[in-house]
This record gives structure tokens, C-alpha cells and sequence, in this order.
């Protein structure tokens, strides 16, 4: 039996729900009618609403999932798709889904995909760089782009191929078939499998674990996982995150008060540790 648990909006949107509980923001893509479908407006709210989580001091986890009991996110709209991209009210082509998928890396919170039917497509790329997936029992993984005239190079192949190895990669991309959950677990694409109604039970529960645990940590642990594989801007997260705690010690206070003092600044007292 779900718990009864009040979540609370945190912004109105069109395309998305975005609320809150104990710590925990979900972003959940709201076209059911399209087995949430996005399109550039669905694209840049999710990221207002990343943006948001950054923010937010009170956020702690992030929970990205979809409406309904179909689908977690079937991808770009095809109802919108033109010559060079998603087509918005604005009549320019956009991807900016790519620029999604980079927050969600670089959101220094863990992310969890709760996927809750259908992640095909560029749904299913979502999922992937999420940093867990927990997945109902009626998931369905896949890719479909080489089907549908389209395709994912970058995070949605390279990355995949190291959740899951070339192999499988390349099968999930040169032949579009479709996996279930437990398949998907077998592989390593997911990280739990539970009945579609103890979906909410299981990552309010997986993020409620985490959050006993030390923000920092978990987020040093995050950069340090990805900057291997993101390249120079991985190694500037990872730098980032380390410069932000550097920032916290007494040795860089005595280099800034010095120079507003207009004097030498006084090393002796630093650590030297081996």
C-alpha cells in the first residue's frame, strides 16, 4: 500500500509537475496523451526546473519521472519535429533536451529516474544519465531513432555504452528492439525493479537513504565519477567542486584578506600535509 504523502507544488508549468517532499524534488513530464512526449517547451521547463533544484537549499534529491501508468518519456514529439530540430510556438528548431542532459550531470544532487512504463528514444537517454533508475515492473527500454530518422551520438550512445559495454550498446542501437525491466536489470541499465504501485515507496525510500548520508560526499563522488568521462568539463566540475572547498579553509581567507589589507599574505600557518 503507497503512503499517503503531500507533496507540494513548487512552480506551475504547462508540460511538467513540479513538486516537493521532504527533501526530495520530482519533475514529472506531464502528456500522458503522448506518453509524455516533450517538446521545446517541455524541454525548457524541465531545465527551469533543474535550475531551480540547484538553487534550492531544501533539495536534496531530484526524482525525474512521468505521468500517468504508461510511460516515463517516449522521446521528442514527432508532432513537432521539423528540418533541424523540435519545432516551438516560436517556429525555431531546437534540441534542447542536450542541454538537459547536461544539467542532470552537472546538478551536484543525485538524480533518480523513476521509470514508470515506456523510456524509449530520447526518453530513454534521459533515463540513462540519471544517476540511479528504479523501474516499475511494466517498463519498456529501447532506443528508435535509426527507425524514425534520428539518433543520439553523444550521451545517449557513449554513455550507455559504459553502463551497459559496446556490445549491448550497439545492439540497443543498431537493432531498436525493445527490453523489459528485468531485462534491463540484467544488463545493468537499472538499478531496482519493483510493482508499478510501490514506485513512489521505493525512491522516496532510496532518497530518504541518501540523505543520511553527506551532501558533500555525494556530490565530490558524483563529479569524480563523471570526469573521467566528460573531458575537459568534466575535470572543471570536479575542480569546481574542489575550489568551493578550498574557498572554506582558513588558507585562502588569510590570501584574500591580505590583499585587502594591501599586505604579504602570511603562508607559515598552512598545512603541509604529505
Amino acid at each position: 500500500m503507497m503512503a499517503n504523502r503531500e507533496w507540494k507544488v513548487l512552480k506551475t508549468y504547462e508540460d511538467i509537475i513540479f513538486d516537493f517532499y521532504n527533501g526530495i524534488a520530482r519533475i514529472t513530464i506531464n502528456r500522458p496523451q503522448v506518453r509524455n512526449a516533450f517538446t521545446p517547451l517541455t524541454t525548457a521547463e524541465i531545465s527551469d526546473a533543474l535550475l531551480e533544484c540547484r538553487e534550492r537549499q531544501d533539495v536534496r534529491v531530484v526524482v525525474l519521472t512521468g505521468a500517468g501508468d504508461k510511460a516515463f518519456c517516449s522521446g521528442g514529439d514527432m508532432h513537432v519535429k521539423g528540418r533541424g530540430g523540435y519545432v516551438g510556438r516560436d517556429g525555431v528548431p531546437r534540441l534542447n533536451v542536450l542541454d538537459v542532459q547536461k544539467q542532470i550531470r552537472s546538478l551536484p544532487k543525485p538524480v533518480i529516474a523513476a521509470v514508470n512504463g515506456f523510456a524509449i528514444g530520447g526518453g530513454h537517454v534521459l533515463h540513462v544519465v540519471c544517476d540511479l533508475t528504479i523501474a516499475s515492473d511494466n517498463a519498456i527500454f529501447g532506443q528508435t531513432g535509426p527507425r524514425v530518422g534520428s539518433f543520439d551520438a553523444g550521451f545517449g550512445s557513449s554513455y550507455l555504452a559504459r553502463v551497459v559495454g559496446q556490445k549491448k550498446a550497439r545492439e540497443i542501437w543498431f537493432l531498436c528492439r525493445k527490453y523489459n525491466a528485468q531485462e534491463a536489470l540484467e544488463m545493468g541499465l537499472v538499478n531496482k525493479v519493483v510493482p508499478f504501485d510501490q514506485l513512489e515507496d521505493e525512491y522516496v525510500a532510496w532518497s530518504e537513504e541518501m540523505m543520511t548520508l553527506s551532501p558533500l560526499a555525494l556530490r565530490m563522488i558524483k563529479a569524480g565519477l563523471n570526469a573521467e568521462l566528460d573531458g575537459q568539463a568534466g575535470i572543471q566540475e570536479l575542480a569546481g567542486d574542489a575550489t568551493m572547498l578550498y574557498y572554506m579553509t582558513d588558507e585562502a581567507q588569510e590570501g584574500g584578506r591580505a590583499f585587502l589589507e594591501k599586505r604579504k599574505p602570511n603562508w607559515d600557518d598552512c598545512p603541509q600535509m604529505p
